[in-house]
């Protein structure tokens, strides 16, 4: 998993499973580029990694042109990306019947078109450098639960989009990577705007013994030091205690 010398950009990196995933890559030896809205966090994380080599970019996966002038910032300062982490979403749980509109919206925006968008802009640095694309998406990619509708259309979207990338770019030479995580120790489900959700979800992490961030760094690592000639598509992770 030595990953020396290799340039990758990763997205949502001011928290959670995107921060975490930065520090262990540096830590194997590779330049981060970290993507998020929260300016402040992404340049202390940088700051903490300089020896690694790092840029901050701020920015919002909503906006479209945004990634485009990431991807632009990245290629000016590194010359090369070596592979794309779309990490960045939301998981905003709600009945489909309360659920207001904008919520589905935010989450189709941020966790399927942004990272879409991004993947897009960094395209031609990818092939050029035949790299990869790891796409962050969820278990809820594969089984949808009440309160969750609009959250896992955006990852099942996200698994398909990436089955049929990966159809395209592997004849190519560049890998595409699904990561499915269940529950994970991170501040997605405080974000949840009814307190009663966000309170069950809360109470669900515990039960379940939610895995800590630096866990999925690890396998998002691991997939990405594997030979060239050996992807792993899809990997689906859970906590020993969650049984759906």
């Amino acid at each position: 998993m030595d990953l020396e010398g290799r340039v990758i950009v990763i997205s949502g990196a001011s928290s959670g499973i995107g921060a975490a995933t930065a520090r262990d890559l540096a830590g194997r030896g590779a330049s981060v580029a970290l993507l998020a809205r929260r300016r402040d966090r992404i340049e202390d994380l940088a700051s903490s990694l300089a020896g690694q080599g790092s840029l901050a970019v701020p920015m919002d996966l909503s906006k479209p042109k945004e990634s485009e002038r990431a991807a632009e910032a990245v290629m000016n300062h590194f010359g090369r990306v070596d592979a794309v982490v779309n990490n960045a979403g939301q998981m905003l749980l709600a009945s489909f019947e309360n659920q207001p509109a904008t919520e589905w919206e935010e989450m189709i925006s941020v966790n399927l078109l942004g990272a879409m968008r991004l993947t897009k802009a960094f395209l031609p640095a990818l092939l050029s450098s035949k790299g990869d694309v790891v796409n962050v998406s969820s278990v809820a990619g594969r089984k949808a639960r009440a309160l969750s509708g609009g959250y896992s259309a955006t990852k099942w979207g996200m698994n398909g989009w990436s089955e049929a990338l990966r159809q395209e770019l592997s004849p190519k030479g560049c890998r595409v990577i699904v990561v499915e995580p269940g529950a994970v120790e991170t501040e997605l489900y405080t974000h949840i705007s009814d307190a009663k959700v966000r309170a069950s979800s809360a109470q669900m992490y515990q039960e379940v013994g939610a895995i800590d961030a630096s866990e999925v760094a690890k396998i998002i690592a691991f997939a990405l030091g594997m030979p060239k000639g050996v992807s792993l598509n899809e990997i689906l992770v859970r906590p020993t205690g969650q049984a759906y």
